[in-house]
This record gives C-alpha cells, structure tokens and sequence, in this order.
C-alpha cells in the first residue's frame, strides 16, 4: 500500500455510513440503435439466381449489391443499406424473369416444332410409322 495522505469529507470517513456526501446520480440513457427492421439483402434469392442460367449477369449483379447491402448493414449505413437492398432486389426480379422465360420460350419453340413436324406430309412425318427413320433421313445426306 502506498502511504499516501488522503482527504475524506469531514462527514464521510471510511467503514462508515455516509449518506450525505453521495449525491443523487442522474439517468443515463443508451442509445440502442435503430428501432426499426434492418433492410433485407436478398442474399439467397441473388446465389440462386447466379447459379442458374444467369442471363446477362443479372444474377450476378443481384449478388454483388445484395453483399454490398449486408456490408452496408453492419457498418451501421442503414440509407446505403437500404439503396443496395432494393437494387439487389430489382436485379433478382429480372434475373428471375429471364430465368423462367428462357426455358419457357425453348420449350414452346420446341412444341411448335414438333407440331409442325407433325402435321407436314412426306419424309417430315415425325409422328408417322417411319418417323424416326425419316427424320434420321434429313441428317444422312
């Protein structure tokens, strides 16, 4: 211990109850933070639309802004945060559409094909009886 003299209050000496010198501490407030939602980032939608078909990397895109959305999340930037997660969200929208449209449009060109196939007379009769040997007919000259 160190023999330093120390000046107490004349009413307040220590192991003794001295009320008189505490004074009443005031209330302390702690900011939390904001109150509300963080804004979403579309994290999963955005890597599931990057690993399927991803036409014009739109997906991709989707996934670039939907990690700079988290980024922005926890930096505390809930306006950046916010501005990236609807960006993230309107590539997503996009990418999803081209992601259904593409297989939708071959899948109709494929039946309109076939259609067509069907219903020409001659060595296009793919439904006919001969129907795939006049068809392999087309490729072997």
């Amino acid at each position: 211990m160190d023999n330093a003299t120390y000046s107490y209050a004349s009413d307040c000496t220590p192991l003794t109850s001295c009320k008189a010198a505490r004074k009443p501490a005031g209330s302390t407030v702690v900011n939390m933070g904001h109150s509300g939602k963080p804004p979403r980032d579309y994290l999963v939608w955005s890597l599931c639309n990057t690993l399927y078909v991803n036409f014009c990397c739109l997906g991709f895109m989707a996934l670039i802004y939907s990690v700079k959305a988290r980024d922005q999340n926890t930096l505390g930037d809930l306006r950046a945060a916010q501005e990236c997660s609807d960006k993230a969200k309107w590539y997503n929208i996009l990418a999803s559409g081209w992601n259904l449209l593409i297989p939708l449009l071959l899948l109709v060109l494929l039946m309109l094909l076939l259609v067509h196939l069907g219903s020409t007379e001659g060595t296009f009769d793919f439904f006919g009886e001969d129907g795939y040997q006049s068809f392999m007919k087309l490729f072997s000259r």
